[in-house]
């Protein structure tokens, strides 16, 4: 990571930041490092809990909140409505504001001067990586959509079949930029700063793109770490409504409990949180889990799949997938089979309880949705993990001796400060989607996926018997399976 002082062979240049937020320590919480001085200037000011400061301050923070919380739940309802794609693409927008957040952190701006175009190398990375890790998500989808028409496919199937070699050769002739911009007394600079482009990408924008290849699962499977914090931020707090809701519900429902109870601070590089906020947040994140999930299972625009990129338009799948389904459980049955991601745990735990209660806990039953139980999972992550997302992020920025990574949201502070749990959050669900959740049923696009790594003649075969598994079912014309063959044949043979 790149030091705020450079050394005296870099000119002593200082790490100059862009005004505004990124200075306002002293007026919210002091200027020092050092968490004690941090939390006793904090306390001079107010008080670090929100509980102590005066209610002119905390209602006026709330107000302004409030209206800017408004604003992105329209938004973002807007987006829902409209589908996968333009979800997609807010995902891209977020992305695109974090990491501005974090090349300006980490700006010298006196150096920059003498290396014209380095900030554009950063960008270049940047947009590498998107190109990259988009397709890679959405290349099924892709598929559908460019074999839909013989023209499409002629221009785009080469772009699909060597995506990925193609963006490593952008990526090298980023680096062989890099390297040929070099400057001597510089160098110690343009290092950080190549490590620093690399370190945010890797820890802050490949993890949250898994988000995408989630959102085209289902749309619930983003909400679910997203819409849940538009039904619980409409009843409870109306804060910013921004992916993933369980990591956000969990943010709500902390801080409404630190609000009105919170006496006992957390942990020292959040002098804010309390205990009571962070207990009561993970007993409202698991009730609006277990509704939300059941709610958003009532409808196909949000449990079904989507294979094509298309917009507003009616979700392809005619039956209900299985764990949106009402089913009747044993505890038993409901920790192990139904989650398989509790199997451990029941077993340890169960092992410990005398005879006579096991059994007695393992034959309660009870009715609901397996999406539900999945949803808890999901929510006691977002309640006991994510939040340190938040903590390293708080640590983060003591190191730079700031308050907000920006000023993007009204207060709220910038799009990192409100995301900084969601890059947590996406690496688990998309591991447990994709060990617990994930059909192993295949589909047209991956199919189409896999045909085009063939080459022509073989894909020539595949047609061939395809056909004829067609034609045995009835579902081809004799003729036209004939007609493919004979085709095929001469082909194979060299007969043209």
């Amino acid at each position: 990571m790149p030091s705020p002082k450079s050394s005296k062979g870099e000119g002593g240049v200082r790490l100059q930041r862009k005004s505004s937020s990124l200075r306002r320590r002293g007026r919210s919480g002091g200027g020092s490092g050092d968490p004690a001085a941090w939390a006793a200037a904090g306390a001079a000011a107010g008080g670090p809990l929100l509980v102590d400061q005066p209610p002119e301050a905390r209602y006026r923070s709330f107000r302004i909140r409030f209206v800017s919380s408004i604003v992105l739940i329209v938004s973002f309802l807007t987006l829902i409505w409209a589908g996968h794609v333009p979800l997609m693409f807010m995902v891209l927008g977020i992305q695109t504001l974090m990491v501005k957040e974090l090349f300006t952190l980490a700006r010298h701006a006196q150096a920059e001067r003498k290396l014209p175009g380095f900030r554009a190398q950063q960008w270049y990375f940047f947009m590498v990586a998107a190109f990259w890790v988009y397709i890679r998500f959405i290349k099924n989808n892709l598929i559908v959509e460019i074999t839909s028409s013989a023209r499409l496919a002629r221009m785009f199937g080469w772009l699909l079949k060597r995506h990925t070699m193609l963006a490593f050769y952008l990526y090298t002739a980023g680096f062989v930029s890099f390297v040929l911009t070099l400057k001597k007394g510089r160098y110690t600079y343009q290092f950080g700063q190549y490590a620093w482009t690399h370190m945010i990408l890797l820890v802050v924008f490949l993890p949250s793109s898994l988000y995408v290849s989630l959102l085209f699962e289902g749309i619930i499977w983003f909400l679910l770490p997203t819409a849940l914090v538009i039904v619980n931020d409409i009843m409870a707090y109306l804060a910013v409504l921004l992916p993933t809701a369980l990591v956000i519900v969990n943010d709500i429902m902390a801080y409404l409990a630190g609000f009105f109870f919170g006496r006992t601070p957390l942990i020292k590089l959040s002098p804010k949180k309390t205990w009571e906020g962070f207990l009561g947040g993970c007993v409202g994140t698991v009730v609006a889990a277990w509704y939300g999930a059941w709610v958003m299972s009532q409808f196909k625009w949000f449990t079904c799949p989507r294979m094509d990129l298309s917009i507003w338009q009616p979700m392809p799948c005619d039956e209900v997938p299985d764990i949106y389904r009402p089913h009747t459980f044993r505890l038993s049955d409901a920790l192990t089979g139904a989650n398989p991601a509790w199997v451990d745990l029941v077993h340890n735990v169960g092992a410990l309880l005398p005879e006579r209660l096991r059994s007695a806990i393992a034959g309660y039953t009870f009715t609901c949705l397996p999406m539900q139980l999945h949803a808890v999972s999901l929510a006691l992550f977002a309640s006991f993990i994510a939040p340190f997302g938040g903590f390293f992020a708080s640590g983060f920025k003591r190191g730079f001796k700031i308050k907000d990574f920006g000023d993007s949201i009204p207060g709220h502070g910038g799009v990192t400060d409100r995301f900084d749990c969601q890059v947590v959050m996406a690496i688990f669900c998309y591991v447990y989607y994709n060990n617990y959740v994930s059909p192993a049923t295949t589909s047209v696009s991956a199919v189409m996926s896999a045909a085009l790594k063939l080459p022509p003649l073989q894909q020539l075969e595949l047609l061939e018997r395809l056909s004829n598994v067609l034609v045995g079912h009835e579902m081809l014309p004799a003729k036209l399976g004939s007609a493919i063959a004979q085709h095929t044949g001469r082909a194979l043979t060299g007969g043209g």
